[in-house]
């Protein structure tokens, strides 16, 4: 007998397909996911993984299938403020940009405040929170250009944690950042899935290092290969990444080469 759900999924996703021309970037994706999960999303370059983050982002209409945000379809969901996206591409600021960690995470509220209002006091309160829970409170004041790419992306976060979102959506966010660096950044994680009860949804390449953090796994080769627990996962997972990845992959070394090239799948929608 199925459980009667007292909460909507925070993601339900039905026979979603979406093509580019001719080419099927993902086909018949059915995928939904608890409150309170830590997801980690895995597929080879090309895979169909953005296409699949930019149908729940909206910025791609379904062309078959549906998508569900906390219940309701994507095309009545309005409370945007409660889905926070950290993409490859936040930590690309060169070293003289010029704006603080503070003033960076302060940008997080202006989707709620509109752009010109001033900062009141609990609005401030917020903003430093938020640099707590991502443990960079001792650089507040510091240029956000000065800093590492593991430490730009936890101010990136914290932007993004700043409007208080219960869904957190990470693109490829280690790109570039040291092995040691991606451990704490995937514990910090953890600890706003544990400690806060956010949803997570991690895009990664990095199977290894990711396998042990988060509590689900889903496969995408433009079909969804795999959906599951993490453990059993574990289980699984030799044989799931040579089919995924066409070849035998060891997953669980850390060697992270810095030659992957990381390209949307498809680029923009014509």
């Amino acid at each position: 007998m199925e459980r009667k759900k007292e909460r909507p999924y925070v993601l339900e996703i039905e026979n979603l397909s979406y093509s580019y021309g001719r080419r099927n970037a993902i086909e018949n994706i059915n995928l939904k996911i608890d409150e309170g999960s830590f997801l980690g999303l895995v597929g080879p370059n090309g895979s169909g993984k953005s296409t699949l983050i930019k149908s729940i982002l909206g910025l791609l209409t379904p062309q078959k299938g549906s998508v569900k945000i906390f219940g309701k379809p994507l095309n009545k969901f309005r409370d945007w403020s409660r889905i926070g996206f950290v993409s490859q591409k936040a930590n690309s600021f060169n070293s003289g940009f010029p704006a603080t960690v503070y003033e960076v995470v302060s940008m997080g509220l202006y989707g709620k405040i509109g752009m010109f209002r001033f900062l009141t006091k609990k609005h401030k309160e917020k903003i430093i929170e938020a640099i707590e829970q991502v443990g960079m409170e001792d650089y507040i004041n510091q240029n956000i250009g000065q800093l590492s790419g593991g430490q730009q992306q936890r101010v990136f976060i914290a932007r993004a944690l700043v409007s208080e979102p219960s869904l957190l959506i990470l693109d490829e966010p280690t790109v570039g950042v040291d092995a040691r660096s991606v451990n704490n950044f995937y514990t910090m994680l953890k600890q706003l899935n544990e400690e806060k009860g956010i949803t997570l949804i991690l895009v990664t390449h990095d199977i290894g290092a990711m396998s042990e953090y988060v509590t689900d796994v889903a496969c995408i080769n433009k079909f969804l290969h795999f959906h599951g627990g993490a453990q059993e996962f574990e289980f699984q997972q030799e044989e799931m990444m040579s089919a995924l990845y066409g070849h035998d992959v060891q997953v669980l070394t850390h060697n992270h080469d810095h030659h992957h090239h990381h390209e949307y799948d498809g680029g923009a929608p014509q």
